[in-house]
C-alpha cells in the first residue's frame, strides 16, 4: 500500500468529560489560548497523510460553533452518538457515503499532545499489516487486581501488558464493518481496536510517547500544558525543515 495515500481523521468529541469537574464538556477547556479540541484537530491536520478531519459532535452543542477550527474548510462536522463507538460509526458512515478514503485514523479529541513522528510509525506499520494498528506504551508500573472491597487481589504480570492510545489506524470500510457488527451484537466496545479483537482479529501495536496523554482528570490539563509547550519548538523545527508539508 502507498504511503503517499492520504488518511481522513475521525475525532470522537460527544463526551461530556464528567471527570473534569468542569462547566463544559472537557474537549472544550482552555489549553495555551485554544480549546483542547482545536490543538487535536490542528496537530493531525499538522500531518501531510491527514487530508480531512472528521469530527463527530453532539446535536446542539453550543460550544463546537463558536470555534474558529469549526469553519476550517478540512474540518467536517457530523453527529456524535451516546457512546464512542456509536460517534466513531457515524462518522465512518458518512466517509463511505460522501468521500472516498480506503484508511481512516481515529483520535480521541482529549489527547493534544500525540506527536508527529509517532503518527509516522503508527501510518507506516498500519500500511503494512494485514489488519491496521494502533499507538500504545508498554505498561511500567506495578499492576495489582483488586477484589470488590477495593483491596489487592494479586498482583498482574506486566510482561506484554500495553496501554492503548490514539491514533488508531484501519482500513474505513473493515472499522466500519467490524463496529456495525459488534454493535449489532451488544458488545462492549472501549476502542476501535477492540472491534477487531472481538472478530478474532489482531492489530499491530505501535509503541509510542508516553506524553500522549488523555486528558481525563483536573490535573492532566497542567500536564498537557507543559508537555505542548516542550514539543512547539519541535513542531516548528519540523515544519521548517519542510519534513512534514506535502
Amino acid at each position: 500500500m502507498s504511503e503517499s495515500q492520504s488518511i481522513v481523521a475521525v475525532v470522537p468529541a460527544a463526551g461530556v468529560g464528567s471527570r473534569m469537574k468542569a462547566d463544559r464538556p472537557k474537549q472544550y477547556l482552555m489549553l495555551q489560548g485554544k480549546s483542547v479540541l482545536e490543538h487535536t484537530i490542528e496537530k493531525l491536520l499538522t500531518h501531510s497523510h491527514v487530508d480531512l478531519v472528521v469530527v463527530a459532535i453532539t446535536d446542539g452543542d453550543p460550544y463546537f460553533p463558536t470555534l474558529p477550527i469549526s469553519k476550517h474548510p478540512k474540518v467536517i462536522r457530523v453527529s456524535g452518538g451516546k457512546e464512542r463507538a456509536d460517534s466513531v460509526l457515524s462518522a465512518l458512515q458518512y466517509i463511505n457515503n460522501e468521500l472516498s478514503s480506503d484508511w481512516v485514523m481515529v483520535h480521541d479529541a482529549a489527547r493534544p499532545c500525540v506527536n508527529l513522528e509517532d503518527i509516522d510509525a503508527l501510518v507506516t506499520r498500519a500500511y503494512q499489516h494485514e489488519v491496521g494498528a494502533i499507538l500504545a506504551a508498554p505498561v511500567r508500573d506495578t499492576m495489582k487486581r483488586s477484589n470488590n472491597e477495593n483491596n489487592i487481589d494479586h498482583t498482574v504480570e506486566r510482561e506484554a501488558l500495553w496501554h492503548a492510545l490514539t491514533p488508531q489506524m484501519f482500513p474505513t470500510r473493515k472499522l466500519c464493518s467490524a463496529l456495525e457488527q459488534a454493535l449489532q451484537q451488544g458488545v462492549t466496545i472501549t476502542d476501535e481496536a477492540s472491534a477487531f479483537e472481538w472478530l478474532g482479529q489482531q492489530p499491530a501495536l505501535v509503541a509510542g510517547r508516553a506524553d500522549n496523554l488523555k486528558i481525563t482528570q483536573p490535573e492532566d490539563l497542567d500536564l498537557a500544558d507543559f508537555y505542548l509547550s516542550r514539543q512547539a519548538p519541535l513542531a516548528d523545527d519540523r515544519d521548517n525543515h519542510g519534513q512534514n508539508k506535502e
